[in-house]
């Protein structure tokens, strides 16, 4: 739950410090800008309050890594996808993005910080306990922190202990192990088809290579 903490605010951190001119700079994320990214991360914020207020008596049936279903890879053709991009637009201002980031951002990161780890939350139809959820999440506010800074040179990076938990994560997912000379951000892009892998970087991938991208969602 301290590495949810800690991701996030590195997130809303690097979002707070862009200039509005990189908010009109294309996003890691296929047909969004960074203002869409900015959109879809307050949308983000909000299903995690809405997910910490919503206890139930069911058992768990997913965990951290479970929590997450691998699905096809982003196009940018998702009616979803184009709904963020419409209401970002909507904002019109970066500033405007920055304070709603900030406003609802901090309310789920101090719900975060209150929550009991061990009560059950229900959210996407499974069940899993508010530790397990906020854990999961480390993997999205990290990739996300990659694909907001996927074309900045100055952003802030995520935090290293977030790309580490974030590599283990995926290499749960995936099954197997990224070769050792893979740094935690090559593994993660990599793994996640945000970038292609050279040919050095395939050969040592070897089977694994083949059931690459794993997209989640």
């Amino acid at each position: 739950m301290d590495l949810f903490s800690h991701s996030w605010t590195a997130l809303r951190t690097a979002v707070a410090e862009l200039p509005d001119e990189d908010f009109a700079r294309p996003s890691g994320c296929a047909g969004w800008l960074v203002r869409d990214l900015v959109c879809h991360l307050i949308i983000d914020a909000q299903d995690v309050l809405i997910t910490l207020v919503t206890p139930t008596e069911a058992e768990p049936n997913r965990d951290a890594v479970t929590y997450w279903d691998i699905v096809e890879p982003p196009t940018g053709d998702d009616p979803l996808d184009a709904l963020i991009v419409r209401l970002a637009a909507a904002y019109e201002q970066p500033w405007l993005l920055k304070f709603h980031l900030d406003d609802v951002g901090s309310a789920a990161g101090r719900a975060a910080e209150l929550a009991d780890p061990e009560v059950r939350v229900s959210t996407r139809d499974v069940v899993l306990t508010t530790g397990d959820y906020l854990s999961a999440y480390v993997l999205e506010w990290t990739l996300h922190h990659l694909d907001l800074i996927a074309y900045l040179t100055d952003a802030a990076e995520p935090p290293a202990e977030a790309l580490a938990r974030s590599r283990e994560m995926l290499e749960e997912i995936a099954g197997a192990a990224f070769p050792p000379s893979f740094s935690d951000r090559d593994a993660l892009l990599i793994g996640t088809g945000r970038r292609a892998p050279d040919g050095s970087q395939r050969a040592a991938l070897g089977e694994l290579a083949g059931r690459l991208p794993l997209a989640i969602g």
